[in-house]
């Protein structure tokens, strides 16, 4: 079962989004576009501070309306988001020592979306490092520590996070060595997601959940983007322009990461609207036209955006 339900006038709203985004960009393909929408009905029963136990909080089923929902994609930098979970979830249980380098490292993965601080926060997470390639013996067993995230997230028993892999690094040029190798002759074992795995991650990020009410808020704090147009106009590599942030009022709260390379463009967010009630929001795009594009996901937001502010009114 899903975490969140189908609701058929979603469902209408939903179907119009996409009629209005294929009209606004005729040469998108169907299928390079997926999305996952949970809107926010009250009582609001996300990012109230930890007021909600675990037990409860998955008690509660917003509705909810995919596309291509549990098409496995490529999530470039989205991955992050579950590898910030996942140290969370090591340092909570004693499993991995705090330091000053990883709190520098986990800041500047989510908040700069840095691939050298990701890269330490995978071996630190499994134990591993890259270099060259290993002859076969080593190289099972440092496979089998380079899974233990995959173990991980198949062991909340998530039927979204079923079919995903998240057991690489992020790059900027590319792997090598035992990476290369590890990736597989056709990169058949590339880090996969599915728009509806990170929507259930995030939504346990801004339920308070994921790992522990105070980690979650940490969680959320490296999330958090401002829509400030002089900070973002200073800040080139920021993840609101050309992204989901991008476009709504001032005064919106946005809490998101994206993903970015040469074939994607992808973003996860939460966003709290000052005239609507709040909502989540994944959107993974693939194709090089799309990748370069700065107006897809902008005008996917609006849509969603206008969608919230008439189903609040409602």
């Amino acid at each position: 079962m899903t975490f969140f339900r189908k609701d058929e006038a979603l469902e209408a709203v939903g179907d119009r989004i996409l009629e209005a985004i294929w009209a606004e960009f005729p040469q998108l393909a169907k299928n390079q576009l997926a999305l996952t929408w949970i809107p926010y009905d009250p009582p609001i029963a996300v990012n109230t501070g930890g007021a909600l136990s675990s037990d409860e909080f998955w008690k509660y089923q917003p509705r909810g309306f995919h596309y291509r929902g549990v098409e496995r994609i490529y999530p470039a930098s989205i991955v992050k988001l579950f590898y910030l979970v996942a140290v969370s979830e090591w340092l909570e249980t004693g499993m991995i020592e705090p330091s000053a380098e990883l709190d520098r490292a986990v800041r500047d993965s989510i908040v700069d979306s840095s691939n050298d601080a990701t890269s330490l926060i995978v071996d630190v997470l499994t134990g591993t490092t890259s270099g060259p390639e290993l002859p076969p013996g080593p190289f099972e067993t440092w496979k089998m520590q380079r899974n233990i995230v995959n173990r991980y997230f198949q062991s909340l028993g998530w039927e979204e996070l079923a079919t995903i892999n998240v057991n690489h690094k992020t790059w900027c040029d590319g792997a090598y060595g035992r990476e290369r190798a590890f990736l597989g002759t056709m990169m058949d074992n590339r880090n996969m997601l599915t728009t509806n795995a990170t929507a259930r991650l995030v939504h346990s990020i801004v339920g308070g959940v994921a790992v522990s009410s105070g980690r979650s808020q940490q969680m959320m704090a490296l999330m958090k983007r401002h829509l400030d147009p002089a900070a973002l106009a200073a800040d080139p590599e920021n993840q609101v322009t050309g992204f989901l942030g991008q476009g709504l009022p001032l005064d919106t709260g946005v809490w998101s990461k994206a993903g970015l390379t040469s074939q994607v463009r992808h973003d996860a967010a939460y966003i709290e609207l000052p005239d609507a009630n709040p909502y989540l929001l994944v959107v993974f795009s693939e194709g090089p036209a799309q990748s370069q594009s700065e107006a897809l996901l902008p005008f996917v937001s609006g849509q969603v955006a206008e969608a919230m502010r008439g189903l609040s009114q409602g």
